[in-house]
């Protein structure tokens, strides 16, 4: 059982989402991605592999982000941050989590150090999933 994010030292690293439906998210993050949900409500908290997905309604500024209004995308297109998974075999990833519903912009694609590929979450957050193909250094 995954534990909830709360760091007896050190720092603990957590990716935060605004969701218009959060139970939709959770399953996403849960049933299509692996993950483990820790904490249900507002805000839902779900263990996926070594990190936390934080997912939360939007809402406008607060005393301590007083000119910030978190919302879901509005332009799908244009993206400043996004989530990045790195998998050990990107192909039984993606036929993975296309069964279970996760739908790609394109299927993995080959670069120069990386296969990587590209799926949104229900509310249209970009998620990038990519597979290392340089060999391990020890320098």
């Amino acid at each position: 059982m995954a534990e909830f994010p709360h760091p007896s030292h050190g720092i603990v690293l957590t990716h935060f989402i605004v969701s218009d439906d959060i139970e939709r998210s959770r399953r996403f993050y849960t049933d299509v991605l692996g993950g483990e949900t820790v904490r249900y409500g507002e805000p839902t908290y779900v263990a996926l592999a070594n990190s936390w997905i934080i997912i939360n309604s939007g809402g406008g500024p607060t005393d301590d982000k007083p000119a910030v209004t978190l919302e879901t995308p509005t332009e799908r297109n244009r993206v400043s941050s996004f989530l990045n998974i790195r998998v050990a075999d990107i192909e039984a990833v993606y036929a993975e989590w296309s069964a279970k519903g996760a739908e790609f912009l394109t299927p993995p694609k080959h670069h120069e150090t990386e296969i990587r590929c590209y799926v949104r979450d229900p509310d249209g957050h970009l998620i990038e999933v990519g597979q290392t193909t340089l060999e391990e250094s020890h320098d």
